[in-house]
């Protein structure tokens, strides 16, 4: 093909290996576009679960799919000999701990895990603060989440004390001896403890699979270009003339 002083005459492997990358770039960035749907989707129906009414947590087995997100409540007795203050959280630039406390499911053998809500560490951060805890039976309400919170881990956990950088529940299940539910509930509501419960919600991260997207549709315009000025050249015929 000859265009003014200009032809462009690809060779065929040329054609083969930049057909073949556009068309893997393109699908990979449509695939992060469904990928995005599929978030978004799925963000739409834990928001409705959230606004549903308040469902109890049985003293049997659950799953964590069936209820995270969901808005629960549950009737138990705390255990503070259990309580575990989870570092490294802050608050409005403040340093601090999420208080988690076992709550026993009133008339099992079963347990859930509560985080209460945020502290501040103090000036001194060899002392603990002190978190009121009601005594007696109690109804929770708040709602589920993973009750897997992790940061990254340089060395093996010390779980002998009560700050832990990282909660897991298995971990701390074999530390216990205690029989808990899969799941964590973020409590809500007012109590006087001094604890602070502005959870944030998560959004539905689709955003990140839609900047993926960007790339790969970006690569597919960058190999078709870069193909282009490769074999666009100026004819031989005009270069001898002059």
């Amino acid at each position: 093909m000859t265009f003014k002083s200009y032809q462009f005459k690809p060779k065929l492997w040329a054609w083969i290996v930049t057909t073949g990358l556009v068309v893997v770039f393109l699908e990979l960035g449509k695939w992060q576009l469904s990928r995005a749907d599929e978030r978004n989707e799925r963000h739409a129906q834990l928001e409705q679960l959230s606004k549903e009414p308040a469902v109890n947590i049985p003293a049997s087995p659950i799953t964590l799919k069936d209820f995270l997100f969901r808005r629960v409540e549950v009737r138990g007795r705390y255990r503070p000999e259990y309580t575990i203050y989870l570092d490294n959280k802050t608050y409005k630039g403040h340093a601090g701990y999420h208080v988690l406390t076992p709550l026993q499911i009133a008339n099992s053998d079963w347990y859930v895990m509560i985080n209460r809500g945020w502290i501040p560490t103090g000036y001194n951060r060899s002392e603990l603060p002190e978190v009121p805890v009601i005594t007696g039976e109690t109804t929770v309400t708040g709602t589920v989440v993973s009750p897997e919170l992790r940061i990254l881990e340089l060395a093996e956990p010390n779980v002998s004390g009560t700050v832990w950088n990282n909660f897991n529940l298995e971990r701390f299940q074999q530390t216990t001896d205690l029989i808990l539910q899969p799941i964590m509930i973020q409590q809500d509501g007012q109590v006087e403890d001094d604890l602070v419960r502005d959870w944030h919600k998560p959004d539905s991260g689709a955003s990140k699979n839609i900047g993926y997207a960007i790339q790969w549709f970006s690569l597919a315009i960058t190999t078709i270009i870069i193909f282009l000025v490769l074999n666009v050249r100026r004819s031989n015929n005009k270069i001898k003339q002059n």
